[in-house]
């Protein structure tokens, strides 16, 4: 970079609250009516910070609108007697948000959920407030194009701290003695529905809505792609959230390109409907062009659910199985490195052990069994269960040990749901009692350790008081209800005050909490437990992405997961991950609770979300790391292991596949 330059904006604005640094940088933005005083551009970063690596000369404008927006313009200019390209992302513009995680009181007033879409000319940020409110910040490209964005970390702080982003523009040629210019304004929104009103409020911007962005070979990819176009004032809409189009525009049409092929659709008012039936498996990308803009939308088309779990199932029992009886990890499914064609375990590090979260791959084999018996597949699976029964638990007293040899240097409350719950899904597969008792004293065990003070990942509270009730465990039932009255009465008056767990915050602390609430609301009929699921549901949410993408589209924020179960352990957005689906779970669980009817139509596609993790030859991947970069090392991957992803699948095919066997039934 040759020089940079920046102005800060002159003038007052009603409700922004801004404030500079002696070089011109906003350091800090407010809302002046927000009686928290949340400073919307916090972090290690500073906003508006440009890196650039050619050699182009760089004024960064701010000013207010009439609008009553922030608007900020960067104009690169070249000043030398050559051209200048970039590429890559020799070219970034931080935009620092405040998306960390600290005490749960500080992050549900001070911090937000950002959700960033880089979609060339349509480009956008929506970012929420954590704990909810109508005060929450939005940005809108409008003027040039972005093609992605990175992330730069303080990897010191670990998972609780998301880090600054770099958007990229996409690349440059820029003619000695000329200049090119990116512009996005700043606007604050009370709600996702106010955001989508704005976003269409500016002119050529494109919106673009689905039921599923995730499909199954057969189903038809459909969509509408909205358009924005200002009337005169700026603030007429028709009943779609759209600005009045005159009739010249109205003319017009959008084309609209798949995988660089030219497409038909209808068009009316504004709105472009598609409908496409792809002819195969696999990713299809879609583009618009309106108004010298160009968008996308991006759809992945998997086999069919039971299809992609068969091959996944076998996958497993042929790759992942330890065969070896002089070790103790026989019979254990171990991580699979797709590099390397091997199976990997390290004791040495928890998350790459023989216990913990890969109990998620005998969950998935014992669920798909029950409708589809396979032999060897049983056999397998019995085989997997003998060992977890060896190593990893104690028969009479339900402990749940973190690693083979019954190793328990490190105590772990996450890991005893995840057996109980393989213990209930063999019963439904073998009908032996004894694993309702072991499932049972794994959960006495839960609870003996303190599980009421700690949100765990999959309590089967619903199911398991149920099953039990089935088979005649009355008093076991009873026994449970009363852990999980205790478990979901300290929830309830916790609230919003979240404590710590492995990360300080995030969304596999908020969804088991409401998952809890929800299904106890079931099981007892009390309203101070649909009462306090709304409260959860309602923050729980907040972490939902809304961008056109099966990677992001109702997928939870999270960014930490590539590091601590993947190969190449690395930070970053990971969209998806396998536990974004426990949103799917909240909002199917809050089917019939008042107040809570938004949510259940929201469930399915939370559950797809993380299907893009499998792959057709029955392989998968822990995490994909989404942003072009982080902290430099190239992101854009799958990560090459297959570690504990099985959890999305199996949950899919239990709360929609097996729910919609049960309809046809």
């Amino acid at each position: 970079m040759k020089k940079i330059t920046y102005r800060k904006a002159t003038g007052e604005n009603r409700t922004f609250l801004a404030q500079w640094d002696e070089q011109g940088r906003l350091i800090s933005l407010q809302n002046s009516q927000d009686t928290y005083g949340m400073n919307w551009v916090k972090g290690e970063q500073i906003w508006g910070t440009v890196f650039c690596a050619p050699d182009l000369t760089v004024e960064v404008e701010h000013r207010f609108t009439e609008r009553g927006t922030l608007a900020e313009s960067y104009t690169f200019r070249n000043d030398t007697a050559f051209d200048i390209y970039t590429v890559g992302t020799q070219l970034g513009i931080c935009v620092q948000f405040p998306d960390y995680y600290t005490d749960a009181a500080v992050c549900m007033t001070q911090c937000c959920n950002t959700h960033l879409w880089c979609g060339g000319g349509s480009s956008y940020i929506c970012a929420l407030r954590m704990g909810g409110g109508r005060i929450n910040l939005g940005l809108v490209l409008t003027k040039g194009s972005l093609k992605g964005y990175s992330v730069q970390r303080n990897l010191e702080k670990q998972s609780n701290d998301r880090g600054a982003f770099l958007l990229h523009p996409e690349d440059l040629h820029v003619r000695p003695g000329e200049s090119v210019q990116m512009e996005w304004e700043l606007f604050w929104f009370t709600d996702r529905e106010d955001f989508r009103r704005k976003a269409l409020s500016y002119s050529g911007f494109i919106w673009i809505e689905a039921e599923h962005f995730l499909l199954f070979d057969g189903e038809a990819v459909q969509f509408r792609a909205f358009v924005g176009e200002r009337d005169g004032n700026g603030d007429g809409e028709n009943g779609n959230g759209l600005n009045e189009m005159n009739d010249e525009i109205c003319q017009q049409r959008p084309v609209i390109y798949r995988n660089g092929e030219k497409i038909g659709f209808s068009w009316k008012n504004g709105v472009a409907d598609i409908a496409d039936r792809p002819v195969k498996c696999g990713e299809y990308r879609y583009e618009i062009e309106w108004m010298g803009k160009r968008s996308h939308a991006l759809f992945l088309v998997q086999p069919e659910s039971r299809r992609l779990a068969e091959r996944r199932c076998q996958f497993i029992m042929e790759k992942q199985q330890c065969r070896d009886e002089k070790s103790c990890l026989n019979g254990a499914y171990l991580i699979y490195d797709r590099e390397e064609r091997s199976q990997y375990y390290s004791h040495a590090f928890s998350d790459h052990n023989g216990g913990r979260e890969r109990v998620g791959m005998g969950v998935l084999l014992a669920e798909y069994l029950q409708e589809h018996p396979d032999r060897k597949l049983e056999e397998s699976l019995d085989e997997y269960v003998r060992f977890v029964r060896r190593e990893l638990l104690d028969e009479e007293n339900g402990i749940v040990y973190n690693d083979v040899q019954r190793n328990d240097e490190l105590k772990r409350l996450y890991n005893y749901p995840w057996v109980c719950v393989l213990f209930l899904e063999m019963f439904r597969l073998k009908k032996d009692r004894w694993f309702l008792q072991a499932a049972y004293r794994v959960m006495e065990a839960y609870y003996r350790e303190g599980g009421s003070r700690f949100y765990a990942i999959a309590i089967p509270m619903r199911e398991s008081v149920e099953i039990f009730r089935e088979n005649g465990m009355e008093e076991e039932a009873a026994r449970l209800l009363l852990h999980y009255r205790e478990h979901g009465d300290r929830i309830a008056k916790l609230g919003k005050n979240y404590p710590a767990h492995e990360v300080k915050y995030e969304q596999s602390i908020v969804a088991p909490a409401a998952i809890y609430l929800c299904e106890l609301y079931h099981l007892t009929g009390e309203e101070k437990y649909a009462r306090a699921a709304r409260e959860q549901l309602a923050v729980l949410e907040l972490f939902q992405g809304l961008q056109p993408d099966y990677h992001m589209y109702e997928v939870a924020i999270r960014h930490w997961d590539g590091y601590w179960f993947g190969k190449r352990a690395c930070y970053g957005d990971t969209f998806p991950h396998y536990w974004s689906a426990l949103t799917g779970i909240a909002f199917r669980t809050a089917e019939g609770i008042p107040g809570c009817e938004v949510y259940a139509g929201r469930a399915e596609e939370a559950l797809r979300g993380t299907l893009s993790m499998f792959f057709a030859d029955g392989s998968a991947s822990c995490a994909c790391v989404y942003p072009i970069a982080v902290n430099g090392r190239p992101g854009g991957y799958y990560d090459p292991w297959a570690n504990d992803q099985d959890w999305g699948l199996y949950f899919y095919l239990k709360y929609i596949q097996r729910e919609k066997g049960l309809e046809q039934k």
